[in-house]
């Protein structure tokens, strides 16, 4: 199975290998992980879009 991981901040090589053989050991713990990261994105998708429609209609009046 190939996983692609993207970091938040700069991390040192043996965090990644500890997390990528926590992945693989644990598929529930992956599983978990990319939920969560969905809803994070989800959730900044519903602001941006909020903000795009509220700046439209003040546009439009």
């Amino acid at each position: 199975m190939n996983i692609c991981f993207s970091a938040s901040r700069l991390m040192k090589v043996s965090e990644v290998r500890r997390l990528c053989q926590q992945m693989r050991e644990n598929p529930a713990l992956l599983l978990a992980t990319e939920l969560k990261a969905k809803e994070e994105l989800y959730k900044r998708f519903l602001q941006k879009e909020k903000t795009a429609s509220a700046s439209t209609l003040a546009v439009a009046n």
